[in-house]
């Protein structure tokens, strides 16, 4: 096994290992003073305190009652969510494990056998087919890993657990609402640890607000109803801004010499000037023409390269982690006709995950903001690692190298 790492949680380790468990990217971290807390107030009395907040807001207590009256929390929810632990591989590693070419298959199947809702759904939304059965494929493996906790329980943990109650509070009156409404009942919803239902994997809130009755029975309902999920995830991206007609993602051929600096998310050029810079289509001539593109390059300058456009956005949106976003981007895009990447491409050194805190620890030093010194390669310590490439006059493509953190250990 090669030594680079790119940290994920272990919501991520359990996806992988086809258990149907969401990232955790695609819920808020909690707070970092909140990271160890202790639940200070008795289950029972947050319970009937919730109860009461709900039905001040109009959710009636009958409804309460008869799906999370007399519940008791479920420690094993709050062991997962404060979980410290990780697991770690390359974004080859991840993107050959999850985007395969099963999925590819099975993906663009389904393109054909739903094509007249696929194609109901882009002209409604504007979001190609492509891009959801995308998502399908990562987030259940198209229904067959959804999760097989009761959600309703869950919800509840993590709302009195003192980490991200907050935000589960809200989550859990949704999920009670989808019930009022007549979509499911609270039996009947079945997913992870962490809330999410259905073949996409919908949060609560996202379920209710997004979700839609795609064929007209009367009910949303995202785990078995085909036309509802293809029309309820088209709802969703919308939402988040997807563009029609515009592209999201594709892999290119960069030279060795060009501007690292630019490659950034957070920097848009027309893709005129990535061409002029020598950066190449794979499989067909890259346009010089102004539509505004980012340079991704995920494992640095001698790993895979991508043009993200403005509808890559969409997906960072759906879930934090770059590289969940990349993988899901280019499934999505193989099952339009890209070729598939190169396990070659991956094989750039990396820093293990002692390594990246050691990194992390001597960039905060510094006066760089990192977040959390927690062996992740986010978007801080990306960020940071750039502005000290190009400090010390490093070819400054945001990856983290044995020689950046060698010039580190030699300042300290």
């Amino acid at each position: 096994m090669r030594a680079g790492f790119l940290i994920f949680s272990i919501a991520t380790m359990a996806f992988a290992s086809m258990s149907g468990a969401a990232f955790a990217e695609a819920t808020p971290p909690p707070p970092a003073n909140k990271r160890n807390c202790q639940n200070t107030v008795p289950f029972q009395r947050w319970l009937a305190d919730f109860r009461r907040e709900a039905i001040a807001e109009g959710i009636h207590a009958g409804t309460i009652d008869d799906a999370i009256g007399g519940m008791t929390p479920d420690m094993s929810v709050v062991a997962r969510d404060r979980k410290q632990g990780f697991f770690s591989q390359t974004f080859i590693d991840f993107y050959f494990k999850l985007a395969t070419n099963g999925r590819e298959k099975m993906g663009k199947s389904y393109l054909q056998r739903y094509k007249s809702i696929f194609d109901r759904a882009e002209q409604q939304y504007g979001v190609p087919g492509a891009v959801i059965t995308g998502f399908w494929a990562l987030e259940s493996d198209f229904g067959g890993g959804m999760g097989n906790l009761s959600v309703m329980r869950s919800l509840v943990t993590l709302a009195w657990d003192c980490r991200r109650g907050d935000f589960f509070r809200n989550e859990l009156k949704a999920a009670l609402k989808i019930i009022e409404r007549g979509d499911l009942t609270a039996d009947q919803m079945i997913g992870s640890w962490a809330g999410e239902l259905g073949q996409t994997q919908f949060l609560p809130q996202h379920y209710y607000n997004y979700g839609v009755d795609y064929d007209g029975d009367g009910r949303v309902d995202l785990i078995r109803d085909i036309p509802d999920i293809i029309g309820s995830s088209a709802n969703f991206i919308a939402s988040m801004g997807w563009k029609r007609g515009e592209p999201w993602l594709e892999q290119v051929r960069v030279t060795k010499e060009l501007p690292w600096e630019k490659a950034d998310l957070t920097v848009l050029l027309p893709r005129s000037q990535w061409v002029a810079w020598g950066v190449e289509g794979v499989g067909h001539r890259l346009p010089s023409d102004d539509l505004q593109a980012s340079l991704l390059l995920p494992m640095g300058r001698n790993g895979p390269a991508f043009l993200a456009y403005n509808n890559f956005r969409v997906y960072t949106q759906w879930n934090q982690s770059l590289t969940y976003a990349t993988t899901a981007a280019h499934l999505a895009a193989r099952m339009t006709g890209a070729p598939n990447l190169s396990r070659a491409s991956g094989n750039v050194p990396s820093l293990g995950y002692e390594q990246t805190k050691e990194l992390q620890a001597l960039l905060k030093r510094r006066g760089f903001d990192v977040g959390e010194v927690d062996g992740k390669l986010g978007a801080g310590t990306r960020k940071a690692v750039k502005e000290m490439q190009i400090k010390l006059g490093f070819p400054a493509d945001s990856y983290p190298t044995s020689e950046l953190l060698t010039a580190l250990r030699g300042r300290s």
